[in-house]
């Protein structure tokens, strides 16, 4: 269970920082992977996202949504996260375009949707 004070880092950490780590599990061979990736949110609500094209840390995600989030900048604390991949198109371009436009990077916007990855990641430790 985490403190008061440590959900608030976490909170401030989501909104300000722009850098964390994931580590996933392997799908084939159960290793732990660590691999740092661009923070992504929307009002609070954390997102993983890629450019175009397959990346491990994804499938690895797709079969074990379960996952340890490293932040590291203003905080750092670990916490338990589950990724639930968005696949609908109309939600998936919704996010990405939110998220492309905080970034000034709506011209990827057809690409990502056609070919990145998108998953909504949740904190159930936090809830």
């Amino acid at each position: 269970m985490r403190t008061p004070e440590e959900k608030l880092n976490i909170e401030k950490a989501i909104r300000n920082d722009r850098l964390v780590d994931i580590t996933t599990t392997g799908r084939k061979s159960g290793n732990q992977y660590r691999k740092e990736v661009r923070l992504r949110q929307i009002d609070g609500q954390v997102y993983l996202t890629n450019n175009p094209g397959t990346r491990d840390w994804a499938a690895n995600l797709y079969a074990i949504p379960q996952f340890q989030y490293h932040f590291k900048e203003s905080a750092e604390i670990d916490a338990i996260a589950v990724a639930k991949p968005v696949r609908e198109e109309s939600e998936k371009r919704q996010i990405l375009y939110a998220l492309l436009e905080k970034e000034g990077a709506l011209d990827q916007l057809e690409a990502r949707v056609a070919g990145s990855n998108l998953f909504k990641i949740d904190f159930p430790e936090e809830k």
